[in-house]
């Protein structure tokens, strides 16, 4: 893979909606549209949430009130950020320049690749 990888400081902002150069879009296409591009990137949602919540949890309160308080809002944002997660993807490679079409690009390469061990296998 050519192209540049994110240092820290630009990885964190990425995370967070900010567009790396140009010279890097090799690096987000592999990210957004890679194997595993889906996990990454409801991981990247959960985190700011879960750190919020947990703040709730410092709060003295009994266990019940404590799981009332943040259960509600941290089940439906997990929710939504995997229903969502394609549309989200589609529109960070939107962002970056990219084509939206290349979110699932290792999903396009998996089916040719089963495809053609198909074709071979049966001789069509």
């Amino acid at each position: 893979m050519t192209g540049d990888k994110p240092n820290i400081f630009q990885y964190l902002g990425y995370c967070y909606g900010k567009v790396l150069p140009k010279s890097m879009n090799n690096w987000v296409l592999q990210d957004l549209g890679g194997r595993g591009a889906a996990v990454r990137m409801t991981i990247r949602f959960v985190i700011p949430c879960f750190l919020g919540l947990s703040l709730l949890w410092l709060i003295p309160s009994d266990l019940f009130t404590k799981f009332g308080a943040t259960l509600p809002i941290f089940v439906p944002f997990v929710y939504f950020s995997v229903a969502l997660n394609r549309v989200y993807r589609r529109h960070r490679l939107v962002k970056h320049g990219l084509d939206p079409d290349l979110a699932d690009t290792w999903v396009h390469e998996r089916d040719y690749a089963e495809r053609n061990e198909y074709e071979s296998r049966f001789n069509r």
